[in-house]
């Protein structure tokens, strides 16, 4: 459709909510928002006073629907596309894992690939690197044999397979891992701290060089650490303390208590915190074990109580959250607005990774990202760039207003 009309909605802000609104999407984009409006032969969408948000952004997935990124196949990335906009998703960073650099090279391939033809789903804004320059004694459900420093020789050839790459999450105090966040932050890409046993004075230095990110804060970083009697702030520590540093979430409610989900929202704020699935291949399915990684080279891994896990349960290994989960979540377990909670799945993940111009919020010449739900946080509707990629009951949305 080149053009559609939603009435009736409850439209979310980055301020408030307002009532009885109107958009209209033309072209991909969206040509107004405010009052209803009469316009004629103009297919419409009566939101029945559900909620219409911008497009939920997830800037941490790895899969979900039976796939994974480092699968390296197009019909991988289409089908975690797709499986993720049905509960609300309408952009992502497709993220992998620590591994060789030929399953980067084929990842990176089948990323181009999926491109062109995704039409159905979550677009995606560039690539996410998660390894494999990390702290081993903060590997987590990372596969040890790919873990090392960074070396100028290794990320530039890494860097010459693709483009795309727009973000890379490393242990900064590692060797070399400071020359390496500066390299990227001037090359245009986001270095990101993550698995790292860091402590203050080497996340300070780190922000100072570009790490001004935390990849899934609090999993695979160092707290309050004691070298010699000495008492030294660690990784979380430092995020607080930093108040420019901006964090990521997995709000899934089973990777972070409600206590500690509320204190992040009290020191950092809604506008430095990101809300992300972490997903791995299980999301969006109903199974009790799964593979972690590529199916030629993963690590198989055990599904139970809304959570992947190592099969020795010592570690969490990723999560099976979906974008509605998180925004559910925050509402239950902590004191946020639903503004709020939007606000962290929507317009802060789009100015951490650059894209704040174009989506984010819902705003005139903006892209066309939007999702409708109900006060449940049941996704109704999702639209992607002004197409229509799910929608659970078209017959009882759709009219068309003479």
């Amino acid at each position: 459709m080149t053009a559609i009309k939603i009435i009736n909605a409850r439209l979310i802000t980055d301020l408030r909510i307002v009532n009885n609104t109107c958009v209209i999407v033309e072209k991909g984009k969206v040509s107004y928002v405010g009052p209803y409006i009469e316009t004629e032969n103009m297919p419409v969408i009566d939101a029945k006073n559900n909620y219409l948000s911008p497009g939920f952004i997830d800037i941490h997935v790895h899969g979900g629907g039976g796939a994974d990124f480092m699968d390296g196949t197009k019909e991988a990335y289409l089908t975690i596309a797709e499986t993720h906009a049905k509960f609300g998703t309408t952009s992502m960073t497709p993220t992998s894992l620590s591994s060789t650099n030929e399953e980067l090279m084929a990842s990176f391939q089948a990323y181009e690939s999926a491109l062109k033809e995704n039409k159905k789903g979550a677009k995606f804004l560039g690539i996410h690197l998660e390894g494999p320059y990390f702290a081993h004694s903060q590997k987590g459900a990372q596969d040890p044999r790919y873990i090392k420093n960074p070396e100028k020789e290794d990320y530039e050839k890494i860097l010459s397979l693709s483009d795309k790459i727009t973000r890379w999450s490393a242990a900064p105090e590692v060797t070399g891992g400071f020359e390496f966040g500066e390299y990227l932050k001037n090359k245009g890409i986001l270095p990101s701290i993550a698995h790292t046993d860091g402590i203050y004075e080497e996340i300070e230095e780190a922000f100072e060089r570009g790490y001004t990110h935390m990849t899934h804060f609090y999993s695979g970083m160092s707290g309050v650490t004691r070298r010699n009697g000495m008492r030294y702030a660690g990784a979380v520590e430092s995020g607080y303390l930093i108040d420019d540093m901006t964090v990521e979430i997995i709000a899934d409610g089973v990777h972070l208590p409600a206590s500690l989900l509320r204190l992040i929202v009290k020191v950092k704020s809604p506008s430095k915190i990101a809300l992300v699935t972490d997903a791995m291949r299980a999301a969006g399915q109903n199974v009790s074990e799964s593979i972690l990684g590529s199916l030629q080279d993963g690590t198989k891994v055990i599904i139970e109580d809304g959570v992947a896990k190592m099969p020795d349960r010592l570690n969490f290994a990723g999560s099976i959250a979906t974008c509605d989960r998180l925004v559910r979540t925050m509402l239950k377990l902590t004191d946020v607005s639903l503004v709020d909670a939007v606000k962290m799945m929507t317009k802060t993940p789009a100015k951490i990774i650059g894209v704040e111009q174009k989506k984010g919020t819902i705003a005139v010449g903006k892209d066309a990202d939007l999702v409708l739900f109900d006060d449940d946080i049941h996704i109704k509707l999702t639209m992607v760039e002004g197409n229509i990629v799910h929608n659970v009951d078209e017959n009882s949305l759709f009219y068309h207003r003479q």
